[in-house]
């Protein structure tokens, strides 16, 4: 019998079933012949360049790759070298956006613009604690947490205070700001209003009645463009938080129950460092949603495809679900370049490897539970078919199992060769795999350096007699 392998299901101590998201392997959709759906690895990451420190945010601005590392603005240049332009105080996240002129960077409460010469701070008093910007219609536009901010016209690095903004249909506060075809959009706690360009000797924004939503952001790095709409995470008063999508001028929720209990394991003041950010990629539209300890992905593409909600899990590290330590990615140089969060190296996404900055990434996943309508069973065998005969240089990989009969408690593991290089008749199986009681579900992982793609879980079972 065939084992689905999209769609893991465990339990956990409060005697609940829960979604299992693979780690490090995206589900695909797409009818192989042996399957309906598949697992490919995700793309390593490779080094590219070296910069000033971690990098906290990113842009690419006339075709050249700028980015905020450490303390200081940096231009990651085409050949791989790095071009220090000068300091930018803070250490936390960091907002970059374009206009015709000037480069925006907003950091530590303050605000910057560099032409591609010099890099001024905004020293106007009247500017205030900001805490995100971007360009629009000849302005830029910011906000403080209360009122919305523009400079002069004729001026970006003056401010006047006759000419404030408010977002307060509803008196929460204002957390972040985004441009969406040419209209901006203010991302309260629990609201979200939009405004269009309107002119005029004042604030020169109106709000748009009808563009608001009951649905608001957790922070000023929690949304972003993505889909052809924009994406955030956040929630309506007296509502845990979820995310959701812009679909008809109205949110729209694409968290399902497991990511949303995830969400719960969060305080408030964790999830406001939240980071959201969109990479499309050979019909991919991945959505990156990066929390302290894990980044969850949502694949817009694959979810119309299998008309469900696809998530999955991108992790650091040789086994569980960890941080991801790759950030801000940026389309440059004919690479998706990326920052990293535990050192100043710049990388690149490798599709021809599985491991980040050659050290390795753990794969798994997990498989529904069989029933065999009340009857017990052998499995004589289990086979995994995937892409074998992959493996780099003279590594011979692994793949290891375990099995569940409750969800909770796993079995000891066993291995089985995944193939060396050119094996690629290599067959993946366990024989002689125990019995089948009442539930069991299967569970799979690998920790090598050698790219998989798995499209088929094969169980051959011989029912119990009586």
């Amino acid at each position: 019998m065939q084992i689905p392998l999209l769609g893991g299901i465990t339990s956990d101590a409060n005697a609940d079933w829960r979604s299992s998201l693979s780690i490090n392997l995206i589900p695909v959709p797409k009818d192989t012949g042996p399957s309906k759906g598949y697992f490919r690895f995700a793309p390593g990451l490779t080094q590219f360049a070296s910069g000033p420190g971690i990098d906290r945010g990113a842009i690419n601005w006339n075709d050249l790759c700028y980015r905020v590392m450490g303390g200081q603005l940096a231009r990651v240049n085409a050949d791989g070298t790095a071009t220090n332009i000068g300091a930018i105080s803070g250490t936390g996240g960091a907002i970059l956006d374009y206009g015709p002129v000037y480069l925006l960077i907003v950091s530590d409460n303050k605000a910057w613009l560099y032409n591609g010469a010099s890099l001024v701070q905004i020293t106007d008093v009247d500017l205030g604690n900001v805490i995100d910007g971007l360009w629009v219609d000849g302005y830029y536009l910011f906000t403080d947490g209360t009122a919305l901010i523009v400079t002069e016209l004729t001026d970006p690095f003056a401010i006047d205070p006759l000419k404030y903004g408010s977002s307060e249909a509803d008196p929460d506060r204002i957390k972040g700001l985004l441009k969406y075809r040419g209209e901006v959009y203010a991302f309260n706690r629990y609201t979200t209003e939009a405004f269009e360009n309107v002119g005029g000797a004042g604030f020169p924004f109106r709000r748009i009645e009808s563009a608001m939503m009951m649905k608001g952001c957790v922070g000023p790095q929690a949304k972003t463009l993505f889909a052809e709409s924009f994406a955030w995470l956040g929630s309506g008063r007296n509502e845990p938080c979820s995310v959701y999508v812009a679909s008809g001028g109205a949110p729209m929720k694409i968290a399902t129950r497991e990511v949303e209990k995830r969400l719960k394991a969060y305080t408030e003041a964790q999830l406001a460092t939240a980071v959201l950010e969109a990479r499309a990629d050979e019909l991919h539209q991945h959505l990156l949603v990066h929390l302290p300890g894990e980044t969850l992905v949502y694949d817009a593409a694959a979810s119309v495809a299998a008309e469900q909600p696809i998530w999955f899990f991108l992790s650091t590290g040789v086994v569980g679900v960890n941080a991801y330590r790759a950030r801000n990615f940026v389309w440059c140089y004919g690479k998706w370049l990326c920052g990293d969060t535990q050192d100043g190296r710049v990388g690149y996404v490798n599709e021809a490897v599985c491991t980040q900055y050659e050290a390795i990434a753990g794969w798994q996943f997990d498989t529904l539970m069989v029933y065999n309508e009340g009857n017990g069973a052998t499995v004589w065998s289990l086979e995994l078919v995937g892409t074998t005969g992959h493996a780099p240089g003279t590594d011979d990989p692994t793949v290891f199992h375990s099995y569940t009969v409750d969800g909770l408690n796993w079995s000891l593991e066993r291995t089985a060769r995944m193939g060396s290089a050119g094996q690629t008749a290599q067959r993946v199986v366990w024989r002689r795999c125990g019995r089948v009681q009442h539930v069991r579900g299967e569970r799979f992982r690998g920790a090598n350096k050698t790219p998989i793609s798995w499209s088929r879980l094969e169980a051959k079972m011989e029912p119990l007699s009586g």
